[in-house]
């Protein structure tokens, strides 16, 4: 698949992660860039916007075993993604996510 990091530790494009060190611990993200085997860029849509993601190790990311297929292509193609489309995903799956929270 695009966007798609072999091994151990592997992040897809579309896949929804929470940062498990950091100042940012316990939200919700989606990873957005792959930069290589080590980092990633995710955004919320929220406080991390599309248009600024934060990088982040993965080894500070947990999986949530989620992975949108349909974000996953309309990234690895560069479609514009709206930051609503982030924030309704991780609500979608997490009804207690508010914005600013988590």
């Amino acid at each position: 698949m695009p966007g798609e990091i072999e091994g151990v530790n592997a992040m897809q494009l579309g896949e929804l992660v929470v940062s498990i060190a950091g100042r940012d611990k316990g939200r919700y993200f989606i990873v957005v860039n792959i930069i290589n085997e080590d980092y990633v860029k995710v955004a919320d849509g929220d406080l991390r916007r599309i248009e600024n993601p934060k990088k982040k190790n993965i080894k500070h990311l947990k999986s949530e075993k989620n992975i949108f297929d349909e974000l996953s292509i309309w990234l690895a193609r560069g479609k514009r993604i709206r930051n609503e489309d982030l924030k309704n995903i991780i609500q979608n799956y997490y009804p207690d996510f508010k914005e600013g929270t988590l």
